[in-house]
C-alpha cells in the first residue's frame, strides 16, 4: 500500500487509478479518501496501462464506464457506491485527461524517438517517459531570472572576477547548452565507471536505447572538453535520474560541475624549491593519494580545490560559514570529498569534489597534468538561499513565483513567499505487483506521466507476500 499527496486546489477531486503494473493476475486497488472510499477489483487486462477516475466522487460509476469505453477486456466493479462530494467542489470542470500516447513509459523495439531534431531508435533498454521526454529542451538554467538561472550566473561571475588567465581573460571557460543526449560511453565508460556498476542500471537512469542515455551528471562531457584541450571550464545542464516523488527529489535537475588541470609549472609555481617536485611517481594508491601522484602534487591540488569551493560558497552564502568535509568515493576522483556547510544550525551537504583519476586525464590526453574536479547541484543551492521548500516549484510558470526572483542584481537575497494555504490532500492505494521486471521507479514514473507534478508525495506505507 502506497499514500499519494497533493494540494487540494490543484486535484480537483479526481482520484489516479494507475493500472500498468497488472501483467498476469488480477489487480485490487482501494483507492480510500476523506469523503468517499471504494474499492475497485480489476481484472487482468494485457495492453492496458491506466486510466482516471473521474472529479466527481459522486460520479466515479460514470467515469468509469467511459473508461471502459476506451479500453477492450477490461471489467470493473464498483463494490461500494460513492457518495458525499465535499460542498464548494460539485461545479469544478473535469480536468483533461492526457492522451494514450502520453502514458507509454517505454518505446517498442523497432520504434523511433525523434528527441532535439535528432532520430533514435528504440530497444529492449528504452525507458523513457512522456514526462521527462517533455523536461528535455526547457533549459531552466538559461532562462533569464530563473532562480536556477540566478545560481548560476553568480557562481559564473565569482570564477570570472576570481580567476583570470595570463592575457587578462577568464580563466574558466563556460559551457551551459551541450545536448543532454550522450552516449552510455560518455556517461560511464569514459569516468571509469566499470560495466556492472549499479550506478548504470536501468532503474536508475533514461535510456533512449543501449548505447544513447540522457545524461545522469555534466561530468559525462569531462572526457570530451579535456581531450578538446581545455584545462579550467565549467559545465553547466540538465540532468536526469529516475527517482522518489518528494519535494526533495525529481527526474530532472540541473549540475554546475568544475574542471581545472595544473602543469607541473603552474602547480608548484611560488612554492620554494619547486622546481625540484615531480607531479608523478610509481607507488602504490592509499586512501590519502593516487599511486600515479606525488605527496606533494596531491596536497597541493587537494588545497586548491578547498580553498576554490570554501571562496565559492562564502561568496554565496556570506562571511563566517562553518564548512566541514566529509570523505566519500567517487569512481573518477581520488581522494573525494563531500562539502557540508552548517547553515541555520543544520548541516547540509552542497557539493561532492576531489582529486581527478589520473587514468582520466591520461586517456583523455593530458598526460603531463593533475587536477581536480566539483560537482554542485543548483536546485540544492537555490532551495536553501531562497527558501524554496519544494523542487518541483523550479518547472511552475506561475507568475507569482517567478516574479519573486524579478531582481536588479543577481546578488540580491530573495525570500520565497508561498503561493498556496491549502492543506494536503492524501489518498490511499493498494494493489498486486509483479514478481519479476519491476522497479519502485517503474511505478514512480507512471504516477508522473498521469499525475504530473500534482502529486507531491508518494510513501509506500505497507507491502505483503503471500506465503504461497
Amino acid at each position: 500500500m502506497c499514500a499519494m499527496r497533493g494540494r487540494r486546489e490543484n486535484w480537483k477531486d479526481y482520484y489516479l487509478v494507475v493500472l500498468d503494473l497488472c501483467v498476469k493476475k488480477g489487480l485490487a486497488i482501494l483507492f480510500s479518501t476523506v469523503a468517499a472510499p471504494f474499492c475497485i477489483p480489476i481484472s487482468s487486462a494485457p495492453g492496458f496501462h491506466f486510466f482516471w477516475i473521474g472529479e466527481f466522487v459522486k460520479e466515479v460509476s460514470t467515469m468509469v464506464c467511459s473508461a471502459l469505453r476506451r479500453v477492450a477486456h477490461v471489467r470493473v466493479y464498483l463494490v461500494r457506491k460513492a457518495s458525499g462530494v465535499s460542498r464548494g467542489h460539485q461545479h469544478q470542470a473535469l480536468g483533461s485527461r492526457p492522451a494514450a500516447s502520453e502514458f507509454a513509459a517505454r518505446g517498442a523495439p523497432g520504434s523511433v524517438v525523434e528527441l532535439l531534431g535528432k532520430p533514435y531508435p528504440q530497444d529492449d533498454y528504452s525507458n523513457l517517459s512522456q514526462k521527462v521526454l517533455s523536461r528535455v529542451g526547457r533549459n531552466l538554467h538559461n532562462q533569464q531570472h530563473h532562480p536556477l538561472w540566478l545560481i548560476k550566473e553568480r557562481v559564473k561571475e565569482h570564477f570570472y572576477k576570481q580567476y583570470v588567465g595570463r592575457f587578462g581573460t577568464p580563466l574558466f571557460s563556460v559551457y551551459d547548452d551541450l545536448s543532454p543526449v550522450v552516449t552510455t560511453w560518455q556517461n560511464f565508460d569514459s569516468l571509469l565507471i566499470p560495466a556492472g556498476h549499479p550506478s548504470r542500471k536501468k532503474g536508475d537512469n533514461y535510456y533512449l536505447n543501449r548505447t544513447h542515455m540522457l545524461r545522469a551528471h555534466t561530468s559525462a562531457h569531462q572526457w570530451d572538453l579535456l581531450h578538446a584541450g581545455l584545462d579550467a571550464f565549467l559545465v553547466v545542464g540538465d540532468v536526469y535520474r529516475r527517482d522518489q516523488i518528494d519535494s526533495q527529489h525529481y527526474p530532472v535537475f540541473h549540475q554546475l560541475e568544475a574542471v581545472r588541470l595544473f602543469s607541473k609549472h603552474e602547480l608548484f609555481a611560488g612554492i620554494k624549491n619547486g622546481e625540484s617536485l615531480q607531479l608523478f611517481e610509481q607507488s602504490s594508491r592509499s586512501a590519502h593519494k593516487q599511486e600515479t601522484h606525488t605527496m606533494e602534487a596531491m596536497k597541493l591540488v587537494e588545497f586548491d580545490l578547498k580553498q576554490t569551493l570554501t571562496r565559492l560558497v562564502t561568496h554565496l552564502f556570506g562571511d563566517g560559514l562553518d564548512i566541514r568535509w566529509v570523505d566519500c568515493y567517487f569512481p573518477f576522483t581520488h581522494p573525494s570529498f563531500e562539502m557540508e556547510i552548517n547553515f541555520h544550525g543544520e548541516w547540509l551537504e552542497v557539493l561532492g569534489c576531489g582529486v581527478m583519476e589520473q587514468q582520466l586525464v591520461n586517456s583523455a590526453g593530458a598526460q603531463d597534468r593533475v587536477g581536480w574536479a566539483f560537482g554542485l547541484g543548483l536546485e540544492r543551492l537555490a532551495m536553501i538561499l531562497y527558501d524554496i521548500p519544494d523542487i518541483r516549484l523550479f518547472w511552475s510558470e506561475d507568475e507569482r513565483f517567478l516574479k519573486q526572483f524579478l531582481v536588479s542584481d543577481i546578488n540580491q537575497k530573495v525570500k520565497f513567499q508561498p503561493l498556496s494555504k491549502y492543506p494536503a490532500v492524501i489518498n490511499d492505494i493498494s494493489f498486486w505487483l509483479p514478481s519479476e521486471n519491476y522497479s519502485e521507479n517503474d511505478f514512480y514514473d507512471l504516477v508522473r506521466t498521469i499525475g504530473g507534478d500534482l502529486v507531491e508525495k508518494v510513501d509506500l506505507i505497507d507491502k505483503f507476500e503471500h506465503p504461497k
